[in-house]
């Protein structure tokens, strides 16, 4: 993936994540401290565009220690960056805590994960789908209570 990057302070921490890890760390690039009021959702800039590749797509998600210890999580769960996209990543985050939480200048606050995803020309209309055991049994069918 090309990515290109517009916050020069980025330069200062390496995107290249550790062996095995699945997604790039994503900064705060914010100029002060932001203080997220309970329930506020507020944008935040990576200082990173990207050029995801083709079949491919750019998922957003929470780093796991801000959500569980700190209650920061995205505000759309799970962000959708794709491959004609080319602006500034911006990261929507949401405060579920019963306090402010504050978000200083180059904090990790999300993590990028690139998947391939499925090529959408092939997609058909039928007019008929295939029978499976399962069928249209729908919420609660596999079993869990």
């Amino acid at each position: 993936m090309n990515y290109k990057i517009i916050d020069k302070r980025l330069y200062d921490y390496p995107l290249q994540p550790k062996d095995g890890d699945a997604g790039i760390d994503l900064r705060a690039c914010i100029d002060k401290p932001i203080r997220v009021a309970t329930g506020e959702t507020v944008l935040v800039q990576s200082g990173l565009q990207t050029a995801i590749p083709k079949l491919w797509v750019g998922l957003l998600f929470p780093r796991s220690g801000l959500g569980v210890k700190r209650g920061l999580v995205l505000g759309n769960t799970v962000g959708v960056i794709d491959s004609s996209y080319r602006g500034e990543i911006l990261i929507a985050v949401t405060n579920r805590k019963k306090e402010y939480i504050a978000i200083a200048p180059m904090d990790r606050i999300a993590q990028l994960v690139l998947v391939p995803h499925y090529n959408y020309e092939a997609l058909r209309n039928v007019d008929m789908l295939d029978d499976t055991a399962r069928g249209s049994s729908g919420f609660g069918d596999s079993g869990v209570k």
